[in-house]
């Protein structure tokens, strides 16, 4: 075959072969990419994946639970909702009643102040105690949610259709009763706050009911107090006859004033304030004072002094006050206050 043919037809054959031999670089490497996406995705999970979201009562309700002995423990139900309350039964035979004790936002139910105390030492005095585990007022779920910055993924997922199972894997992962626990979290307004906490204050009553004690005593330490006054205004048909506060605070985002709801209250109460805080006294003449208007002869406050540098002994005060309250003025049960 002549040279000049022989030249021309490897030219013809290269040229016909070179786009083949340039497109196949691209389409090998066309599966590496697709072999390798699930580990990025993979570690994109990993990297945005949240522990499961827990109220702060929650974690020191397990807390407890590691440190205190099995006896002290009860778990009580509201619903689908069970939550830690400490049962401490008297250390004498005869039992005088029963003290239901309502910890403030962000104390637990054995809070070194007031409620741990008054939890041990009220048994001393022939009383049994139930300490109860109220929910967070803003529980963590929320406080997440509201600090999360906004990454603009809502509007990024129609380009990515990959996120979408890797979404719907990190849910099956979280069991449906976690999910809807989260999500009623994420949702709560205050009333529905309002009513985990009278719900569970209800449990209470119901748990300290089949103890079958002589009296019942709600007693309320901060925000506690105005929980138990406000059960006790919601339920005027309750067994409970006595109501002890101390240092009772109003929380946030909730009405009525504590000067308004107390003193209108039919039964006895025993209000415990620190004179030497400023606040403190203020807020308890307004009570005082309203307590007046209203006729409210079963209303007793107790001024004590606060000593932060000396807490042993500021609680002391406060246990050897209430006792003092629980003796002289402890009203029975299905008695009406005096006019």
């Amino acid at each position: 075959m002549p040279r000049t043919l022989a030249t021309t037809l490897s030219c013809c054959c290269l040229a016909l072969l070179l786009p083949y031999a340039t497109t196949l670089p691209a389409e090998t490497a066309a599966p590496d990419a697709a072999t390798t996406a699930p580990a990025a995705d993979t570690a994109t999970d990993t990297s945005t994946q949240r522990p499961e979201l827990a109220e702060r009562s929650q974690d020191e309700a397990l807390a407890l639970q590691e440190q205190l002995p099995a006896g002290d423990q009860q778990q009580l139900k509201v619903g689908d909702e069970s939550f830690l309350a400490l049962w401490q039964p008297a250390n004498k035979g005869d039992a005088q009643g029963l003290v239901i004790l309502l910890p403030g936002s962000g104390e637990s139910a054995d809070w070194p102040k007031a409620i741990g105390p008054l939890r041990s030492k009220l048994p001393d005095a022939g009383w049994h105690t139930l300490s109860l585990t109220l929910p967070d007022p803003q529980p963590a779920a929320t406080a997440a949610a509201s600090a999360e910055p906004n990454t603009g993924a809502e509007v990024a997922a129609p380009a990515e259709p990959a996120a979408t199972p890797d979404a719907s894997t990190a849910a099956a992962e979280a069991s449906p009763a976690d999910s809807g626990t989260v999500a009623a979290k994420l949702e709560q307004t205050p009333e529905q706050h309002a009513e985990r906490v009278l719900a569970r204050i209800q449990a209470g009553i119901e748990f300290a009911q089949q103890q079958k004690p002589k009296s019942i005593v709600l007693l309320g330490h901060g925000t506690g107090g105005y929980w138990a006054a406000r059960y006790l205004s919601e339920h005027p048909t309750s067994p409970i006859q006595n109501l002890l506060l101390v240092a009772p605070l109003l929380p946030e985002q909730f009405s009525p004033s504590l000067d308004e709801l107390v003193p209108k209250l039919q039964l006895a109460v025993g209000d415990f304030y620190y004179k030497n805080q400023q606040p403190e006294r203020t807020a308890a003449l307004k009570r005082m004072q309203a307590s007046k208007r209203q006729k409210s002869p079963a209303y007793i406050q107790v001024a004590m002094s606060a000593l932060p540098g000396n807490p042993v002994t500021e609680q002391e005060q406060l246990y050897r006050r209430i006792r003092g309250w629980l003796s002289l003025h402890l009203q029975a049960e299905g008695a009406a206050p005096a006019p």
